[in-house]
């Protein structure tokens, strides 16, 4: 029989200066872990300055005002916890691991490490050069290009999410400690900040711990971007990137689907689950174990809170570039048709039962609370996608494929060897394929 989830007791709070904060008391082990995620992060940066964002994070782990880099790595390492600052597309994330009796000790880190950062020029330097180094390496990957490319498709060269977290080779040099500095004087704010906690610790406790901070981390009144959402292209169309003698061709097809927020993202993600969203999926059966194209290929929805994607993904042998191609297509085309009351069944055993162990560590806690806090989710969202998993049926599967699968309006995109695979391509029936310049 399928098992049944036991979701643990949630308990929230909320401090005077607007950090909300989730809870989940979790005693078999005497380990804490939680994290900080203060909105904002690469949504706030303007597009000349991309990159700000998640250099300022890197530099923040980099000492205090009364610790050098060193000093703070050791006080950390004394405690036998870890502390860590990073930049994600939408949020500043401050992640700890610790012993819960030094729980109180590594929440006087954090606080002195958000309100006191050192600024070292010597390690901004480094850090900063260490990002433009990157830069060409980057371009000489074939599976970034691909990535970079279906993005500045989907949503325009100038729009936020079509460039990198880490910036661009045109933003990044001319990034100064200034910026930084200014960055983090005005992107901010515990009315933006979420605080996650998982272990052997009691609320009360928690709430004590966090009063230093809540007194003197004060609101910033910071608001966050309207972002608008192009539409997706009316028919679908072959964008090629060279690399002249490539081997491989490395194939990303996408468009833009529902965020994370909407309310049809987990039954998409459940709909998705046999065509490619496990090694048992329809493309990876098909490319890697009937034809070995491939060592993986992948379909799947990604999603934050302002937009999502989907995109079929796999990296083949040059020569079997024009017909990988064709099998995501026409597959895509007859997943939509319907699938058998096996791969129904398939998809719901395999959910159901791996879902009841996937929320045991303490990390897969914290990602539950991150995603209700997030995406206003109810407490027990994992047992409304269960009920969700267990009422699928064939003709349900078949309307949410036709609604957000359709291979007719995506972007196709081929990283790999133009002199060889190009002229394959155009019998794809897709027009010629558009040559991207790097």
């Amino acid at each position: 029989p399928d098992p049944e989830i036991n979701i643990p007791e949630i308990w929230t709070g909320e401090l005077e200066n607007g950090i909300r904060i989730w809870g989940i008391k979790h005693d078999e082990l005497p380990l804490v872990s939680y994290n900080l995620e203060i909105e904002g992060s690469h949504l706030l940066e303007d597009l000349d300055k991309s990159g700000t964002a998640s250099l300022m994070a890197q530099l923040m782990n980099e000492g205090t005002a009364n610790k050098t880099p060193e000093e703070l790595e050791e006080a950390i390492d004394l405690l036998g916890a870890s502390i860590r600052i990073r930049a994600t597309g939408e949020a500043i994330v401050i992640s700890v691991n610790t012993l819960s009796r030094n729980f109180e000790k590594t929440v006087d880190l954090v606080e002195e490490m958000l309100m006191e950062p050192r600024w070292d020029s010597t390690e901004f330097v480094l850090a900063k050069e260490s990002v433009i180094q990157s830069f060409p390496r980057n371009r000489a990957n074939p599976g970034y290009m691909a990535s970079l490319t279906l993005d500045k498709l989907m949503y325009g060269d100038n729009h936020l999410f079509s460039v990198p977290l880490s910036g661009t080779e045109e933003t990044v040099p001319g990034i100064s400690l200034e910026d930084l500095k200014d960055f983090y004087n005005t992107s901010l704010s515990p009315s933006l900040t979420r605080f996650h906690i998982v272990g052997d610790i009691e609320k009360e406790r928690v709430e004590t711990a966090l009063s230093s901070l809540e007194q003197r981390w004060e609101k910033k009144d910071i608001s966050l971007p309207e972002i608008e959402i192009p539409a997706n292209p009316e028919k679908s169309k072959i964008y090629f990137v060279d690399f002249p003698g490539a081997k491989q061709s490395v194939i990303q097809i996408g468009n833009i689907a529902i965020p994370r927020s909407h309310p049809d993202y987990y039954p998409a993600y459940v709909v998705n689950y046999k065509l490619g969203g496990s090694f048992n999926g329809i493309v990876n059966l098909i490319l890697r174990e009937e034809k070995g194209y491939t060592y993986g290929a992948r379909t799947g929805f990604s999603g934050g809170s302002h937009t999502g994607s989907f995109s079929a993904s796999s990296s083949v042998r040059t020569t079997a570039t024009g017909e990988s191609v064709q099998i995501f297509r026409d597959e895509m085309e007859k997943y939509r048709e319907g699938i058998s009351q096996e791969d129904i069944d398939f998809t719901k055993d395999a959910l159901l039962k791996s879902n009841a162990r996937a929320f045991e560590t303490q990390g897969a806690l914290i990602g539950m609370l991150s995603n209700i806090s997030r995406y206003e989710l109810p407490h027990d969202y994992i047992k409304e996608q269960e009920e969700f998993v267990r009422g699928l049926n064939i003709d349900k599967h078949r309307e949410l494929a036709n609604k957000y699968i359709d291979p007719a309006g995506m972007y196709y995109v081929i990283a790999g060897d133009a002199a060889t695979q190009v002229p394959e391509l155009k019998k794809l029936g897709m027009g010629d394929p558009v040559m991207v310049e790097l």
